[in-house]
């Protein structure tokens, strides 16, 4: 199923999982996948490993997220190590597995390789793509700026390039600010970019995870953020919970304010991604919330 067309009937609500290194078992993102099944995601996204290494391990969790969990699957597909040709591979792979959707990245440069030079960019990989194969493409937009984009104004303007080399949908990077996800909507409507985004939502669960996270993705802390941080940091478990309440309070006012979708970047943790959604389920229900 091309996932673009999901939006046409409701607001969609996926999941996004990894694979574990290649020296670990694939067992912990199975027992995940388990019981994300009894959620009822509208899709899956499974990224492309730890460093952008193991795509092999992402073509078989998200062949087995669509044929034996029968959940729409999303492949993750980085092009800075990639060569055209390696991008013809993964394509045919990804279409013998029946896999009809990919999030199409550029991906973290490895300061340990050197980078191949057939996709600079994202849009490269994306119009590559949409030549070569019936996919569903995605891309990944980013609410406060990519880090590298020297601004938010020309970081919009990169990615206008992107839809118009044939991205079908967007998600978001994280934030935990609403009102920067709203300014970039009103900035991407303003470029003339009318394709569904989904908002990506991270619940912080523990004090290191959100500071590695603030540091890759350039996103900012509220001051009603940095205080569940002061309170709760050195307590794991009500850390994890006021995180959960936390991304909980963001969904619901997305969701009523009208957004296209949320992704929810569970970190292969069930039991996260099993209280948000009930909770958001149930506020929905609660206020006539239509999802």
């Amino acid at each position: 199923m091309n996932t673009s067309r999901l939006f046409q009937k409701k607001t969609v609500f996926s999941f996004e999982v990894f694979p574990p290194k290649k020296t670990s078992s694939l067992g912990t993102v199975y027992r995940a996948l388990e019981q994300m099944r009894g959620l009822s995601p509208d899709f899956i996204s499974v990224t492309y490993g730890a460093a952008g290494r193991g795509g092999g391990r992402t073509v078989e969790i998200a062949s087995d997220v669509k044929n034996r969990y029968g959940i729409e699957s999303v492949a993750h597909l980085p092009c800075v190590g990639l060569t055209k040709n390696d991008v013809l591979e993964a394509l045919a792979s990804l279409k013998r597995n029946g896999i009809e959707n990919i999030l199409a990245l550029r991906g973290d440069v490895n300061p340990d390789s050197v980078p191949k030079t057939d996709f600079p960019h994202a849009s490269d990989l994306v119009a590559f793509i949409k030549k070569t194969g019936s996919f569903n493409v995605i891309g990944a937009c980013y609410p406060e700026g990519h880090p590298e984009s020297g601004g938010l104004d020309r970081d919009v303007q990169n990615l206008k390039i992107k839809v118009d080399a044939g991205a079908d949908q967007l998600i978001s990077q994280l934030f935990f600010d609403n009102g920067h996800f709203y300014s970039f909507l009103d900035r991407a409507g303003s470029a003339g970019i009318h394709v569904p985004i989904q908002a990506g939502i991270m619940p912080v669960t523990n004090k290191k995870q959100i500071e590695r996270m603030v540091s890759l993705s350039g996103a900012t802390l509220p001051k009603k953020f940095m205080k569940i941080m002061d309170r709760y940091g050195d307590n794991p478990v009500a850390m994890r919970d006021a995180g959960i309440a936390y991304a909980i309070d963001q969904i619901v006012d997305l969701i009523a304010q009208g957004v296209d979708g949320i992704h929810l970047y569970t970190m292969n943790d069930a039991y996260v991604a099993a209280k948000i959604t009930e909770a958001v389920t149930n506020l929905l229900k609660a206020n006539r919330i239509s999802a």
